[in-house]
């Protein structure tokens, strides 16, 4: 029996729906509409929180739900606006638990994110800050997939608001809720999008309506150093930084950035990044690859590298894809890695492999929407063909 089931299938396409839609906009942006279809100034403030909050932390999928909005404001809203939510071209679930959804944002626009339970006790959110991605890291799969564009604040605010919906957890102010932390680890690098990130977690952190603290939100990225400090001013998140090797050569080879921004320059940020202490260390992620960097003097060059920064290691098992060359480490060699970096002070968890039968790993993602476009395309055609 297959590992892999498919929870729900791709709708047929809606009619393009003039409305604007209201679900992942912030309250400015709300405050706007309103303002835009007549709604009298000295009451914008309040019908913004109203609906914000109806929005997120309720998860309402009508207007009829906003239950203190009078009738015929909700009868305005809804011949101006929409609360639908964007298509779900695939849902995949794993055998351990783990869900992926193909999102379309818009015609030729889909993304990527990841439910990954059993984090920090509870469950992370893996999302994507942009469609496919510039940095062409030889271990990652995302990488061999061209930049389409960043996502909108919007479209990020979307993928918690569609994982929310799958796993029933509104309202929001509800107990044991599974979803309750999101990492920036899906497709793009979020540092090259800093400021629709910024936007997407006043509207993911604020406490009427979808209420994530920002100590439960982590950004990663590859090595983006002016952005660095920035984003940390900006958002109070977690910091994250996909390291992968320790000296400027060999991260040079897997991860081109660093030919950009070398190592002395990024850990000069990291020991610069708003907030550091021993509470709020900054994780270094780093894939065991077999034979590339594994090895004893490796691990060495990791802990020199990190003296000084409070810090953990999260050690990620290479997670093989269609045409990679790398092979993941053993998990012996792994096992010594980790010691070693733990013996000089520093976690060094092995991370558990999640969802990597339905591609929804580390390093995994790589959304195929034109391959399924052109999939139905010919369908489409051979169907016209025998009509």
């Amino acid at each position: 029996m297959s590992s892999t089931t498919l929870i729900d299938n791709a709708p047929a396409p809606a009619p393009v729906d003039p409305r604007v839609a209201l679900v992942g906009l912030g309250r400015k942006e709300i405050a706007a509409e309103l303002e835009r279809i007549g709604i009298e100034p000295k009451k914008v403030r309040m019908r913004t929180k109203q609906i914000f909050h109806w929005i997120y932390n309720y998860g309402v999928t009508s207007f009829d739900q906003m239950t203190n909005v009078g009738k015929p404001l909700r009868a305005k809203l809804e011949a101006g606006f929409t609360l639908d939510r964007p298509e779900i071209v695939e849902r995949l679930i794993s055998v351990d638990g783990t869900r992926k959804y193909l999102i379309r944002m818009s015609p030729g626009v889909e993304v990527e994110s990841v439910f990954i339970p059993d984090v920090s006790k509870t469950g992370a959110l893996c999302v994507s800050s942009q469609v496919g991605c510039t940095l062409t890291c030889t271990f990652c799969h995302t990488g061999t997939q061209r930049l389409v564009r960043n996502l909108t604040a919007r479209e990020i605010v979307l993928q918690v608001i569609i994982a929310r919906d799958d796993l029933g957890e509104w309202p929001t102010t509800q107990e044991n809720r599974k979803l309750t932390n999101i990492v920036f680890m899906g497709m793009g690098e979020p540092l090259y999008n800093t400021e629709k990130v910024g936007d997407a977690l006043d509207t993911i952190c604020d406490p009427e309506g979808l209420g994530i603290g920002r100590r439960r939100i982590t950004v990663s990225t590859s090595g983006v150093v002016p952005e660095i400090g920035p984003m940390g001013e900006r958002t109070s998140a977690q910091l994250a930084i996909s390291l992968h090797a320790a000296n400027d050569e060999l991260r040079s080879q897997i991860m081109p950035i660093n030919k950009k921004y070398p190592l002395k320059e990024l850990m000069q940020a990291c020991r610069d990044y708003p907030g550091l202490s021993n509470s709020r260390r900054i994780t270094f992620e780093y894939v065991m690859l077999k034979g590339i960097n594994d090895q004893p003097w490796h691990a060495k060059q990791l802990i020199k590298l990190l003296r000084g920064i409070p810090a953990k290691v999260n050690l990620i098992p290479f997670n093989p894809w269609p045409g990679t060359d790398y092979e993941c480490s053993d998990m012996e060699t792994i096992k010594t890695f980790s010691d070693m970096v733990n013996a000089a002070g520093y976690a060094s968890p092995i991370r558990k492999t999640r969802g990597q039968d339905i591609f929804a790993a580390c390093g995994q993602l790589k959304s195929d929407s034109e391959k399924k476009r052109a999939s139905v395309l010919r369908k489409e055609a051979k169907a016209a063909a025998a009509g």
